[in-house]
């Protein structure tokens, strides 16, 4: 399929759980005249634990910069993950490949939207670093049991995916109100700023949503969901996902 704008986030590499083989999949049957990576591409927490470099991991990269190199306008936005390379930002990598903090990004319905990876609205990322660092490690340490928990259900015949990391994730934040505090953060930063929209990542959840009349959107991961934002030729906003 062909898409104005491809938007993806959370990919990972660097570790044993990001499906870059997903990710190559995708971006072989969805082309776009541009595409954002919205942070946490590469992940350069994981790398300072324990390097695990799959060749699927040097295919996305090659794969980015050969898309580069064909025409496509591709927009590398920073994140919490990939820091390390704020420190030389911004860049400018041949004709079609920009890498800064954030982007202005002017949709086809003439909205402005503000491109984040997010991780400026995490409060927790901010304030309490070292509680974000551990919970990564136990996120990570719970992706083990996924596949087998998932062999267990196929041979049930259910055959939809299901994360327990994923599950328990999502029921710790909401008890603490984690998504919805960071939906409105967000939200309420870009409508005093001027934008009429917020796409990010960073929290693992794809949604589009409106709330208090600026529009969210979020690209979700290639870690478990295998999502993606896309804006469409006739400037409809969707998620696509691999699973």
């Amino acid at each position: 399929m062909k898409y104005k704008s491809i938007f993806i986030s959370d990919l990972h590499l660097g570790t044993k759980y990001s499906q870059a083989d997903k990710f190559l999949e995708f971006i072989k049957e969805n082309e776009a005249e541009n595409l954002y990576l919205v942070g946490d591409i590469i992940d350069g927490w994981a790398i300072k634990q324990k390097f695990r470099w799959k060749q699927s991991h040097s295919d996305v990269i090659q794969k980015i910069l050969r898309s580069a190199r064909k025409g496509t306008n591709v927009y590398y936005v920073t994140g919490n993950h990939d820091e390390f390379l704020r420190s030389f930002l911004p860049l400018l990598l041949g004709d079609n490949l920009n890498v800064v903090n954030d982007f202005d990004y002017l949709a086809m319905n003439g909205k402005r939207y503000f491109v984040t990876h997010g991780d400026i609205f995490d409060t927790m990322t901010i304030s309490k670093r070292w509680l974000t660092l551990f919970g990564d490690m136990g996120y990570n340490f719970l992706l083990n049991f996924n596949p087998i928990i998932n062999f267990i259900r196929k041979k049930m015949g259910i055959r939809r995916y299901w994360s327990l990391a994923g599950e328990l994730k999502n029921n710790l934040r909401n008890s603490l109100h984690f998504i919805e505090d960071y939906e409105n953060i967000s939200t309420q930063y870009v409508k005093h700023t001027g934008y009429d929209g917020v796409i990010c990542g960073h929290i693992h959840k794809a949604d589009i949503k409106t709330i208090d009349g600026i529009a969210y959107m979020n690209t979700g991961d290639w870690v478990e969901s295998c999502s993606a934002l896309v804006e469409t030729l006739d400037g409809e906003w969707e998620i696509l996902k691999m699973l």
